[in-house]
């Protein structure tokens, strides 16, 4: 394998959101505050970076304003790369030019979202731009507090041209309303490349590679991983581990479905693509037993972190959970099920990006100074690079991610419905063990019921 040189370990504070935990409402899940964000919500590839174009519009005299950019985390550039330090002199000459400050506001995860609401029903948006997962931008789309992209571009916006600068996230609500930097990241399942060598396993990007790689291939390589390596009649050794919520979200969507189709207002737990997949993981767990539980409980978020122990073979992780290992990782595209396709093997739980409130001032002009904050000389071959190389030290893995599982994400947003019957579907099912025909059969109204409350 071939090592990356001059690895960068510090993240570019401008790289958006991967926020770690998604899930139904009824989930017996840990609740934990997301990650700070990167390019995993970035869900469409983007070109190769080159100089951006100047299609910068005629600057408007601001009045001294301050210019807020909202996260739950610092947005503001560190400074300590050569795309931090080049940020920041473009953001003071921006400030410069259009007589404004721009002040990065942090506020605790818990309490976002509440201040969000209360400030834009009182007319007074907390900040001018604020990040925001779709799972809770959807709502706001659908009570009118959130701008559409047209409201605050011109023709000669870099989002509405090149699209370097800024981009517009994917489409939620109908219409065109997030943007972000662009990026290149998604999520696939990683393997611990050192048990693997021990175990004598195939590396699975030579399966991948050789389209070999499906889910009846994943479980036969979980079954050879799940052993007693010790012969002290116990199990030391699994082949798969992660959150149960996101495996059947995550094998729903390597299957060609998702479990709501939020553009047709439909619950999908019915559908058939989502029971096969939900009848996959149940095997994983409950047929085959393949899957380490460290804490005893299958729904329990926590449960994304039993790989760190090194013990388990195969995993769904966001990148931003590789740090500090004392194992190699690789990383290949979850698998295709029987009814998907290469255009869509993962769920993204996590998808998040910028918005402009309704009751901003002077959205466009608000908007036109943040885009030109970001024209500066490119510092990297493609958009993402210095975080990527930051997480992932062998090239094959960035490859694989770049050429095969970024763009192939698909928007998952079932927790935008209040009630919606995820978490006791997954209970029933991987939990209680029960049949997964008769639970969907189960929660079909209630999961439809949620959807349908949204919109009135």
């Amino acid at each position: 394998m071939r090592k990356l040189k001059g690895l960068s370990l510090v993240l570019f504070c401008f790289i958006f959101l991967f926020s770690a935990c998604s899930g139904g409402s009824n989930s017996a899940k840990t609740v934990t505050e997301p990650s700070p964000p990167s390019e995993a919500n970035t869900t469409t590839k983007t070109p190769e970076k080159t100089e951006p174009e100047q299609t910068e519009a005629p600057p408007v005299d601001l009045g001294g304003r301050v210019i807020k950019v909202a996260a739950w985390w610092d947005l503001k550039p560190a400074g300590t790369t050569a795309g931090e330090k080049a940020r920041l002199e473009k953001i003071a000459e921006v400030e410069k030019k259009y007589n404004c400050k721009f002040e990065f506001v942090n506020v605790p995860f818990k309490e976002y979202m509440n201040k969000f609401t209360t400030s834009v029903l009182a007319g007074e948006p907390f900040a001018d731009i604020v990040q925001m997962e779709y799972k809770s931008a959807l709502p706001a789309i659908i009570k009118g507090q959130l701008l559409p992209i047209s409201e605050f571009t011109t023709e000669k916006s870099n989002i509405n041209n090149k699209g370097d600068l800024i981009t517009k996230s994917p489409s939620i609500g109908g219409g065109e309303y997030a943007f972000d930097n662009p990026g290149t990241i998604g999520l696939g399942l990683h393997y611990n490349r050192d048990l693997f060598k021990k175990l004598g396993l195939p590396d699975l990007q030579e399966l991948y590679n050789k389209g070999e790689w499906n889910w009846e291939k994943l479980l036969e390589i979980a079954k050879q991983a799940t052993k007693d390596t010790d012969n002290d009649g116990k199990t030391d050794v699994w082949g798969y581990s992660g959150w149960a919520i996101d495996a059947i979200k995550h094998f729903t969507a390597a299957n060609g479905g998702k479990l709501v189709d939020d553009e047709n207002s439909k619950e999908m737990l019915s559908d058939p693509r989502t029971i096969q997949a939900a009848e996959f993981v149940n095997r994983l767990y409950n047929v085959d037993k393949v899957v380490r539980v460290k804490t005893g409980n299958k729904t329990n978020w926590e449960e994304t972190n039993t790989f760190k122990d090194g013990n388990v073979a195969m995993f769904t992780a966001a990148e931003w959970q590789l740090k500090d290992l004392t194992f190699e990782v690789g990383i290949v595209p979850i698998p295709n099920g029987p009814q998907g396709s290469p255009k869509q093997t993962y769920a993204n739980t996590a998808q998040a990006s910028k918005f402009i409130p309704k009751g901003v001032k002077d959205p466009a002009a608000v908007y036109q100074a943040y885009e030109e904050t970001f024209n500066i000389p490119p510092t990297e071959e493609y958009p993402g690079q210095d975080y990527l190389e930051s997480i992932y030290t062998n090239q094959e893995d960035i490859d694989m991610i770049r050429e095969h599982i970024a763009g192939t994400g698909v928007i998952t947003i079932d927790e935008a419905y209040a009630g919606y019957p995820t978490g006791a579907f997954v209970e029933d099912i991987i939990v209680k063990n029960q049949s997964v025909t008769a639970t969907a059969e189960k929660y079909k109204q209630q999961a439809q019921a949620a959807v349908d409350k949204l919109g009135k």
